[in-house]
């Protein structure tokens, strides 16, 4: 199991991606539905700061101090820079927290961050920070993961394995390799609808997506199903996950989202239903 998470509309969304120990967002619930598996969490990247995607914030860490599970472990949050409601939760929740157990690390990004995740000779990744349209008042962004990857260097496509092996052996895999960044991920926060930059060359995108119908969108500040089918058309999106639904298709959401998977042969559709656990 890669990931878990919660999400309704208006109400509350979390997503943790186990690989690297990330929560998406914190809304209310978190520590309830993921119960010990909050000790595992290692980074916590809040898209904006709207309270039902922060209001899960004063439990976590309340828990995490205070109940008998693992609290040596830092905990590092990171927000949109300038995103004063996130700014004033954090400093009320170090307020009434001033004995906490373990290192809570507060961090301001922005458009083009960039946060290492893991550096190891085999395994490099990183968090990058892209701005995202959500509302004028509230500055949002989504985040990519990328995976530092090695390929074959085009002067060398040419040749047969046997030659390649040749060489790699003479001079090294370096030699004949170079490095390239993989976008293994892209989450997107709440958003009208991401660029068609930001998702190409992504293999999974979790998208929110509020709307199951364009015509009860009434703003342009969430993202309609129609739109996001379109989006990733053409695309190397492998896997689409849909979160952010709003409550009023739970009745309907099967078969709405049925008909949408006809369009997307070739990708994995998934989504969080507005009353369930999820789990992939």
């Amino acid at each position: 199991m890669n990931i878990i998470g919660y999400s309704k509309a208006l109400y509350t969304t979390w997503i943790y991606y186990s690989p690297e120990r990330i929560l998406f967002d914190a809304g209310e619930c978190v520590s309830t539905l993921m119960n010990n598996k909050i000790y595992a969490i290692k980074h916590i990247f809040l898209s904006h700061g709207h309270v039902d995607h922060i209001s899960g914030l004063w439990s976590l860490i309340n828990t995490r101090n205070n109940a008998m599970g693992d609290r040596g472990k830092d905990l590092n949050i990171y927000y949109p820079k300038g995103n004063k409601g996130i700014e004033e939760y954090l400093s009320f929740i170090m307020k009434v927290n001033s004995d906490l157990r373990f290192n809570l690390n507060i961090f301001p990004v922005e458009d083009g961050d960039e946060i290492l995740l893991r550096d190891s000779k085999q395994n490099k990744k990183f968090i990058k920070v892209f701005k995202v349209k959500h509302t004028q008042s509230e500055k949002s962004v989504g985040f990519h993961i990328y995976e530092v990857r090695k390929k074959l260097k085009e002067e060398f496509k040419n040749l047969s394995q046997d030659e390649i092996t040749q060489l790699a052996r003479q001079f090294g895999s370096e030699y004949i390799t170079e490095s390239y960044n993989s976008k293994i991920l892209t989450f997107s926060g709440d958003t009208y609808l991401l660029k068609k930059e930001d998702v190409e060359d992504t293999e999974m995108l979790i998208h929110e997506c509020t709307f199951l119908d364009k015509k009860d969108r009434k703003y342009n500040n969430h993202a309609t199903i129609e739109d996001i089918v379109e989006l990733i058309k053409g695309t190397k999106v492998k896997k689409l996950i849909l979160y952010h639904i709003s409550g009023r298709y739970l009745r309907k959401i099967d078969s709405i989202i049925s008909k949408y998977k006809k369009e997307l042969e070739n990708v994995d559709v998934y989504y969080i239903k507005p009353d369930k656990l999820f789990k992939l």
